[in-house]
């Protein structure tokens, strides 16, 4: 039988009084040394999301409550995300690159590679409508050989890359972070939410037809530990991880409400036929409740 414990809603402000679920959430797996980049799959109704020290991603059934490998070795995956295909696109630590599963289970390099040096560890990623491909460079998985390879910086930066869907071009779209993490689009793709994990803060950037973002001010500051995975619901509202659980905040920063859980929340996505599934990885654990609002839709619907 599924473990479950209260669920606690914290409403800090008006506009998160309309969100509400489920009474308990639900723990669908515990045994993880760090859960991370949960992603839904509707087409085949089932949760992936990466086990980093384990090296292996691991994918809960929705339908029979079941949990399994998926990939061993997985090349240490942090985030992942589906392109407008449907296909996996996934941050490998260990490997230093950006992959997509194909429909047939093989494996296609992205990105590996910045002016011929390579990546320190790509950690989160999200797909724009245009198809390009955005992701976050920080260097955990170089850091130690807990969560990748121990390894020299080769760019000697953490930054924010874009992946031209058509050139294959990969360029810099934001240079000025200590540890980028987090990001997502908001609903019109206009703006660019990131985290910066180290600076305990999540700014916000405007995307223009060209690719570039300018501006970047910081939106909100963690009050509980610091900032990890980000998602948006179908109303603009920005829910993020963070070490008491998930925090929501309104468009304009505003913390309004939080999701507590008893473990340091890493990340989260929203999945199930309606988007109304919260499913979120946090340290040994992934945790799951319904609520009564939608995720933002996402590039392959």
């Amino acid at each position: 039988m599924t473990e479950t414990i209260p669920a606690e809603l914290e409403e800090l402000d008006d506009r998160f009084a309309a969100v509400g679920g489920d009474e308990r959430v639900e723990r669908i797996y515990q045994g993880c040394r760090w859960a991370e980049g949960p992603v839904y799959v509707p087409a085949g109704r089932y949760l992936v999301w990466s086990d980093i020290p384990n090296d292996r991603m691991l994918r809960w059934d929705e339908l029979t409550g079941n949990v399994g490998p998926f990939r061993v070795p997985a090349g240490y995956t942090n985030g992942h995300t589906l392109d407008a295909q449907g296909r996996l696109i996934s941050c490998e630590q260990g490997d230093r690159r950006v992959t997509r599963t194909e429909h047939d289970g093989s494996i296609t390099t992205i990105a590996a590679r910045w002016q011929g040096r390579r990546f320190n560890s790509p950690n989160d990623v999200v797909v724009r409508s245009d198809g390009s491909i955005w992701f976050t460079d920080p260097s955990y998985g170089i850091s130690s050989d807990y969560e990748g390879h121990r390894a020299e910086s080769e760019i000697g930066a953490d930054q924010v890359y874009r992946a031209d869907p058509v050139t294959g071009e990969v360029r810099v779209v934001a240079d000025d972070f200590e540890r980028p993490n987090g990001l997502a689009f908001s609903l019109d793709e206009k703006r660019l939410y990131v985290v910066d994990t180290r600076r305990k803060h999540l700014r916000v950037f405007d995307v223009h037809d060209d690719g570039t973002l300018s501006g970047g001010k910081v939106l909100a500051e963690c009050t509980a530990g610091s900032f990890d995975g980000i998602r948006l619901d179908d109303t603009g509202r920005i829910w993020a991880a963070t070490h008491e659980g998930v925090h929501c905040f309104a468009p304009d920063g505003t913390l309004i409400g939080k999701l507590k859980l008893p473990e340091k929340t890493s990340n989260l996505v929203f999945g199930g036929l309606k988007r109304n599934w919260l499913f979120m990885t946090a340290s040994t654990s992934v945790y799951a409740i319904m609520l009564n609002v939608r995720g933002a839709r996402p590039a392959y619907a």
